[in-house]
């Protein structure tokens, strides 16, 4: 692991050990490897917050390159629940970042963070890994279940491309 942060992933179902500094992203990359089925080792040097945040995005992202292979686009679709919520996540190896949601959560303010934890997370993923996210919340108030049904459908998503099922 370098000294700003760094992911492994284990689509093969590597052991998780997540630290990122920020407890709930901890917990929500956790779940998102667990719905994934796969293997997520990301260590994240402390620093405020929300660098944390971006930093652990961009790692993960930067450690999908390479499991998602240069053979083509790979694709991937989740659907996911977290109490009420229910989320999905669409995705594409397009080499075009970009994250489009019809979720706001720019009130949120999950672990006491000053900034949109998952809009800040998914736009350093897909800028690192170059893919094309969509979110879609199609039930769901409790913000902190809708952030956890968006990062488990993305885990699927993710399982999906990486294995080339896409």
């Amino acid at each position: 692991m370098t000294s700003a942060g760094a992911a492994r992933i284990d689509v093969a179902g590597l052991k998780t050990h997540v630290a990122t500094g920020v407890v709930v992203l901890d917990h929500l990359l956790e779940e998102l490897a667990g719905a994934g089925g796969f293997g997520l080792r990301l260590e994240i040097a402390p620093d405020q917050p929300e660098a944390e945040v971006e930093r652990a995005g961009r790692a993960l992202g930067e450690a999908l390159v390479s499991v998602l292979g240069a053979d083509g686009m790979q694709r991937g679709f989740g659907i996911a629940p977290a109490d009420e919520a229910l989320a999905m996540v669409v995705l594409e190896a397009s080499g075009r970042p970009l994250v489009v949601s019809n979720v706001d959560l720019t009130s949120t303010r999950a672990g006491g963070l000053r900034i949109d934890l998952a809009a800040t997370f998914l736009d350093e993923l897909a800028g690192a890994a170059g893919l094309t996210i969509h979110v879609r919340l199609l039930e769901g108030d409790n913000s902190q279940h809708v952030v956890s049904a968006i990062f488990k459908a993305l885990g699927i998503a993710l399982a999906q491309a990486t294995r080339g099922d896409g």
